[in-house]
């Protein structure tokens, strides 16, 4: 099953949620039934607004949205392009780094050079940040959402503020009485920045 990568509202009412191509047909659907609520549509995990081409019938609309094939296309008939000397393809993008004089001393130092001790610190330090970074987003997702939906609801400012102290009781008592598909998504997004604040 798809995982779910969007979420439309009209007004405060979800109307769809999951795929893009079918938040999509959803949206055509409703726009075309004259319904005076407006439509916003948003990434479900990040909280970003999507702009939606809507022209044309509910399959062209689905076909522009749905998801590329898994499979990438072959071409047997094509011989493999030859590799040059050096290392295979890793996607290892080259980008300038600034450092202090001392820094390049110690990097020069270290075993492999200064690119294989660069990468071996950034892994670390990502290692260590995975919970940290995760609810960063959570939050962030979260924040952005309420801005979508949540703006003039009685109790926004509150929540916001336990949202970014990590309170997940008292952001859970400020939103208790807004629209229950606000809610409902508010608490689904706000999961993993309470877990680890509360960790």
């Amino acid at each position: 099953m798809p995982i779910p990568s969007a979420i439309a509202f009209a007004g405060t009412r979800q109307l769809a949620f999951g795929p893009l191509h079918d938040v999509a047909v959803a949206v055509q659907r409703h726009t075309a039934s004259d319904s005076v609520d407006p439509v916003l549509v948003l990434d479900a995990t990040t909280s970003a607004a999507i702009d939606l081409d809507l022209r044309g019938t509910a399959e062209q609309v689905a076909a522009r949205y749905a998801p590329p094939d898994d499979e990438p296309p072959t071409a047997p008939d094509v011989a493999p392009e030859p590799r040059g000397p050096g290392r295979p393809r890793l996607g290892v993008v080259a980008r300038e780094v600034t450092l202090l004089p001392r820094h390049w001393d110690w990097l020069a130092g270290q075993p492999g050079g200064a690119s294989v001790t660069l990468r071996r610190l950034v892994e670390q330090a990502r290692a260590g940040s995975v919970e940290r970074d995760r609810a960063r987003a959570a939050t962030d997702a979260t924040y952005r959402f309420l801005m979508h939906l949540a703006g003039n609801e009685i109790g926004f400012e509150e929540a916001t503020r336990a949202l970014f102290a990590g309170e997940r009781e008292r952001f859970l008592e400020r939103i208790a009485h807004w629209p229950d598909d606000v809610r409902t998504h508010a608490e689904r997004l706000s999961a993993s920045a309470f877990g680890a604040a509360e960790a």
